[in-house]
């Protein structure tokens, strides 16, 4: 019995099944489409919301799926497929933004879309502005942890796998990012 008549379609693959079909010389480009297909629209968002420019974030893109297809043969599976490519997507967008601004600060970061064009929009512009203010003020260590799990929505673990930092250094790195930002909007109140 061979490996894709444990599933209908590719489609219906695991990650782990669609890195076994990417070694195999004959399916390597079935394979890939299908990590593109799943993955390529979260890895664009999440460099464009890191990223100041479309141009800059399909950039980012397109290289980091480039070194996916370079790189996944290699693939141990330490690591979810997911959690791999996303921190190859996130040392892109920061190569670019060194390249940009050699001490880049990534209040730019958050996403455009927290301020509503409807009803309430002041006052969701207006947290908006004072969260990217107090962002600013952080760390760059303690805003990509916060970015990562208060934005993104990723799990300790997710994040340890993309930052290659222990569960218990991101969490005291989250815990004082909220606090610092607790504080400056309270006094910005």
């Amino acid at each position: 019995m061979n490996l894709e008549s444990h599933f209908q379609s590719i489609q219906e693959a695991t990650d782990n099944q669609l890195v076994l079909l990417f070694r195999r010389e004959d399916r390597r480009e079935i394979a890939f489409t299908e990590i593109m297909n799943r993955y390529s629209r979260k890895v664009y968002f999440h460099v464009r919301n890191m990223l100041p420019s479309h141009e800059d974030a399909d950039d980012a893109a397109q290289n980091t799926f480039v070194k996916v297809w370079g790189n996944l043969e290699k693939f141990k599976g330490d690591s979810q497929l997911y959690s791999w490519i996303y921190r190859i997507a996130t040392n892109e967008a920061l190569t670019i933004l060194r390249k940009q601004k050699p001490n880049v600060s990534l209040e730019d970061v958050l996403p455009e879309t927290m301020v509503s064009s409807q009803g309430g929009a002041e006052t969701l512009e207006s947290i908006s502005l004072k969260l990217r203010e107090a962002m600013s003020a952080l760390p760059l260590k303690q805003k990509m942890v916060f970015y990562l799990k208060y934005f993104e929505e990723l799990s300790y673990d997710q994040i340890s796998e993309i930052t290659e930092t222990s569960v218990g250094a991101l969490k005291a790195s989250y815990f004082h990012a909220v606090k610092k930002i607790e504080q400056h909007i309270e006094r910005s109140i």
